[in-house]
Parts: C-alpha cells; sequence; structure tokens
C-alpha cells in the first residue's frame, strides 16, 4: 500500500500528525516513492489509540533529513530504488557507500540487490525499529528481511490502519527489548573484563624461602566491585627481612582503587630496591601527590619489616591504626602507635619515625583497615566496635582456637553480623605468624637433596597465595 505523502513544503517531505501542541507518542518514518495518497496519522491514531505522527519520504536522501532520534519506527518499501553512487548526495551517498558501522547478517546473495535498501536504512538507523512493506506473493524476501534485521514485515494488500497500528507497536517493543538484551550482554562482557582486571591486581604475596605463615582477607565496600581503596602486599627481600604494608586510600570509587593499586606497586618496587622506613614513606608520598585527583586525597599506611630471624620487627604507622600482636600464651595487644605520623598527602616534608618492636619466638601479627573497626555494633545502633572490641573479639577467637584463615574468615563473618548487613567502607586484613613447632616439623619432613640434584627448591605455598574475596 503506498505510503501518504502530504502537500508540499520547501523540503520535499512532511509530517502528519496531532493537532498542533500536542506531543506525538510514537514518530513513524515512511520512505515510499509513490506519492499516491494513504492511511494517515489521524486513521493510526484512532486504531493504536495514541497519537501518531507520520514523516514520509520519498527517497533515501529525503529519508537521512527526516530520520532523527524522536522516530519511533520506519515503514521501508523493498521496492524503493537504491541511487547509484554518481547521483546521491548528503544522506543519500552516505547510504550508497554503506556507512554507519553496524554490523549484521548479510541477505543470501540471491537476495543481496532485492534487499540492499534494507540493509543501507539498518546501517545509518541501528537504534531505529523497522518495518518492511513486500508484496504478497514474496515470503521469502520478506522472512529474508526480517533475518537481516528487520522487525517484521507488511504486504501492501492487507494494511489497513488496525492493522499497521498494531505492527508498528510490536516492532517498537521488539527494537527496545533487542536493544536492552544487546546492552545486557555488553555489560555483562564488561563486567567480566573489569573482573579479571581487578583480580589481576590485587596481591601476590612475595614470600618464598620464609618461615613465616601468610593469610589475608580483602572485601571493597563497592557493590560488585573486587578492588577498593584499600591495599596491602607482602615481600621478602634477598637478605631475608619480610616487609608487610597495609593502607587505606580515603574514599570508596573506582578513582581511589586505582591510586591504591599504584601505590602498592610503588611500595613493592621501592622495597626491593632497598628502601624502608622514612625514605620509603617519603617517596610514597610523592607519588600520591603526582597521582591523586585533587589536594584532599589521602592514604593511610603501614608498615613492618621483619627481621629475618622472625623475632624482632621495625613499624612506621602513617595516620594508620597500630597492628595487632598475639604472642604464645597471651592476650593480643595493640602495638605502641603513639610516634606515628601523619597520614601520606597531609603534610608537605612529614616524617615517620621507625619503632623497634620485640616480636618473640612464636607470635601472630594482625595488621587491617578502619573498615573492620568502623562497622556497628547492632543494626541501627550509633556505637562503632571500634579498636577496643577488635581486641577483644580476636581474643575470644584466640581462646577457641583459631588461626590463620580461619580466625580472620570468623573476625569479618563476627564484624558484618554485628554490623547488621555489608559493610559500607573497604575491608582488608593481613595476617602473618610464626611458629617454631611447624618450622621445626617442616625442617624434618623437608627431603636432603643429593649431591647430583639439579632440581629448584619448591617455592614456600604463601607465594603463590591470594585472598579469597
Amino acid at each position: 500500500m503506498p505510503a501518504p505523502v502530504p502537500p508540499q513544503r520547501d523540503v520535499p517531505a512532511a509530517e502528519t500528525g496531532p493537532a498542533a501542541g500536542h506531543a506525538a507518542d510514537l514518530t513513524v518514518l515512511v520512505i515510499e516513492d509513490d506519492p499516491a495518497s494513504g492511511i494517515t496519522g489521524p486513521e493510526l491514531s484512532a486504531a493504536a489509540g495514541t497519537r501518531v505522527r507520520i514523516r514520509t519520504a520519498r527517497n533515501l536522501t529525503e529519508a537521512g533529513r527526516l530520520l532523527t532520534d524522536d522516530v519511533d519506527c520506519i515503514l521501508l518499501d523493498l521496492a524503493l530504488p537504491v541511487p547509484t553512487a554518481g547521483t546521491t548526495s548528503g544522506a543519500g551517498a552516505f547510504f550508497a557507500s554503506g556507512g554507519g558501522g553496524d554490523h549484521r547478517p548479510e541477505p543470501a546473495p540471491h537476495r543481496a540487490e532485492e534487499l540492499a535498501v534494507l540493509t543501507h536504512v539498518l546501517r545509518i538507523a541501528p537504534l531505529h525499529a523497522v518495518l518492511v512493506l513486500t508484496a504478497q506473493d514474496d515470503t521469502e524476501l520478506a522472512a529474508e528481511a526480517v533475518r537481516v534485521g528487520a522487525q517484521d514485515y507488511l504486504f501492501r494488500g492487507e494494511l489497513d490502519a488496525r492493522v499497521l497500528s498494531r505492527a508498528i507497536r510490536y516492532a517498537v517493543e521488539r527494537k527496545r527489548a533487542d536493544i536492552a538484551q544487546h546492552q545486557l550482554t555488553e555489560s555483562g562482557l564488561r563486567a567480566q573484563e573489569n573482573a579479571r582486571l581487578e583480580r589481576g591486581l590485587l596481591p601476590t604475596p612475595l614470600l618464598e624461602g620464609s618461615d613465616l605463615s601468610f593469610a589475608a582477607r580483602y572485601r571493597p565496600g563497592r557493590s560488585r566491585a573486587l578492588l577498593g581503596g584499600d591495599f596491602y602486599d607482602t615481600v621478602r627481600t634477598p637478605d631475608g627481612t619480610v616487609h608487610a604494608m597495609i593502607g587505606d586510600v580515603c574514599g570508596h570509587g573506582p578513582d581511589e582503587a586505582a591510586l591504591g593499586v599504584e601505590l602498592r606497586i610503588a611500595w613493592r618496587a621501592l622495597t626491593l630496591a632497598g628502601l624502608c622506613g622514612d625514605r620509603l614513606l617519603s617517596t610514597l608520598q610523592q607519588v600520591l601527590e603526582h597521582e591523586r585527583q585533587s589536594e584532599e586525597v589521602f592514604a593511610t599506611l603501614c608498615t613492618v619489616d621483619i627481621a629475618p630471624d622472625g623475632r624482632r620487627a621495625g613499624l612506621c604507622l602513617a595516620g594508620h591504626p597500630a597492628p595487632l600482636l598475639a604472642r604464645h600464651g597471651r592476650p593480643a595487644r595493640l602495638l605502641p602507635y603513639e610516634d606515628g605520623g601523619p597520614a601520606l598527602g597531609l603534610l608537605p616534608h612529614a616524617r615517620w619515625p621507625r619503632r623497634q618492636v620485640e616480636l618473640g619466638g612464636e607470635w601472630s601479627l594482625m595488621m587491617y583497615t578502619d573498615g573492620l573497626i568502623e562497622g556497628r555494633v547492632g543494626a541501627g545502633s550509633s556505637q562503632r566496635l571500634g579498636q577496643d572490641g577488635m581486641v577483644a573479639m580476636v581474643n575470644s577467637r584466640l581462646e577457641q582456637g583459631l588461626a590463620g584463615e580461619e580466625l580472620l574468615e570468623a573476625a569479618v563473618t563476627e564484624v558484618r553480623e554485628l554490623n547488621g548487613g555489608e559493610l559500607t567502607d573497604d575491608v582488608a586484613v593481613l595476617l602473618l605468624g610464626r611458629d617454631p613447632e611447624r618450622i621445626r616439623r617442616r625442617g624434618r619432613s623437608a627431603p636432603r637433596p643429593g649431591p647430583a640434584s639439579t632440581a629448584p627448591a619448591a617455592p614456600a605455598s604463601a607465594s603463590a597465595q591470594r585472598p579469597p574475596l
């Protein structure tokens, strides 16, 4: 059925629709070269039960001018001739050159010429619903048009206002569903890529050759994220010293997570280069000042360097909560924090003194971020757990005989339960320990290499461990 062509204007195209001042619920662009009159906007509006505005175009050039974002559906006559590249201009030339960039199924070779107009329209209007008009005796062509990308097809001989209005509504809703599904698929793929990226940025402790045990828990506060503003790392330098660090960038967004990764990598590189204590923190502050998004961003940090014999350590605090030390047969207690320095990024030329700490022969050292101690105690309560509450909670778990991974899992779970749900802040917890009996058992069970043995030593189990999420 020929599409309507309203009275001529300066531009050889027109719009028909409801009275001025009324917004159209649906806008249909009809591309049809036959100027004979056909179904009008009022007829469609009456059949559809809503306002319908019709725009008509005799060729692809006019269609390109009238194809705007407010068009809901395109009604295309498959019999419309395709302009040649030498005679087109503007939008028509764009169609003839095959522009648009949207990747769709190609028509069957014997149908390519008959569907050339549809292929061009789909390329320039990838977000619009498209209905095609075809002869009643060519059902194969109509089905091929749907396979290529049209939402539906209509036969000219059966076209009336009721059928057309229903087809338009169906095509629009189907196109919206297709776009939503496509966006959902793309979003899922991006989420998978982001998850792989964030997982790759989580630290792997470098503790090969160390007798210390290692455990960690990491839980970002951002929904559906694997990486937050908290960060930590552990490495063993060639002299046998084990260096551990945990930090917290203020804020919870992706910028803070990226800055935390940069600081962690910088800390590892500087530590392996031989820096520690005040020199290391001063350099990290320079990194922070160069990489942060604004001057208000700062980061707290706690560093520990454990001597090769495992009996003493150096402690530096930069505005960060003090670690928790539990010795064999004694309750856990906080390490001294009176001599700590300011958070990184707050004061220029700041200093961070290094305090010597005696650990003993058998001990566990827990480093954590403030997300572990700032949770509420009871749903709706204004009281926070705090460091004293955390110490009491850890001691109760130690009395139950928990250690390592079990201790951290129980602590994080209890903090969430006390909070009455998920914690809004990032949480990172790191646990290092020394057990002389375990060291002796490992020494007795280790095979002695023969004189002709050239096999490399197996890495320590902690050297490839990532934190459970």
